[in-house]
């Protein structure tokens, strides 16, 4: 069955938890920002094109869906090896593109303007979840939050890599 009608009150089950939570709440906004996000790099998987650059953001999202579990009250816990893997994605990035001196304003190409966006949902999904931490609504783990920060910065040097793949200038913003 796909709806239960219990949540009809503004209240969800979370994973590994007794009781209910308010949907409203920081664990439940932590919890959907990451499920966006999630959902944003499966539509990023159609647009990729690319085998190896598809099955890294299928390695991505299964590690969302621990962090989501993490976050739901389960036992689970992200390995540090997978935040030490996108840091050398992000070396290999940024060997093939010119030194970043500015900030750039999102878009160019197709993919790139989706990266841009995944990588501002990231930075929301991260905040949602030192935001329920801080709360004192969830226990994450170090490697989590580490993870998150990096994701962003690896969806941003993966939109600088397709602009320049496809020969597109990097716009400065003009302030």
């Amino acid at each position: 069955m796909l709806y239960t009608g219990r949540g009809d009150d503004g209240t969800t089950q979370l994973f590994a938890c007794d009781g209910r939570v308010e949907k409203s709440g920081v664990v439940a906004e932590a919890l959907g920002a990451v499920d966006e996000l999630n959902s944003l790099l499966g539509w990023l998987k159609l647009a990729a094109g690319d085998e190896k650059f598809q099955q890294t953001l299928t390695a991505i999202q299964q590690n969302l869906f621990i962090i989501q579990a993490t976050l739901g009250g389960a036992a689970k816990s992200l390995p540090q090896a997978a935040t030490a893997d996108l840091e050398k994605r992000i070396k290999e990035i940024e060997r093939q593109l010119p030194p970043l001196r500015h900030f750039t304003v999102a878009g160019g190409t197709t993919l790139a303007a989706m990266l841009d966006y995944a990588r501002a949902v990231a930075r929301r999904a991260e905040r949602r979840v030192v935001g329920a931490r801080a709360a004192g609504e969830v226990k994450i783990e170090a490697a989590a939050l580490a993870y998150l920060n990096r994701l962003s910065s690896f969806l941003f040097a993966e939109a600088r890599l397709a602009n320049h793949a496809a020969g597109v200038k990097e716009e400065v913003p003009k302030y």
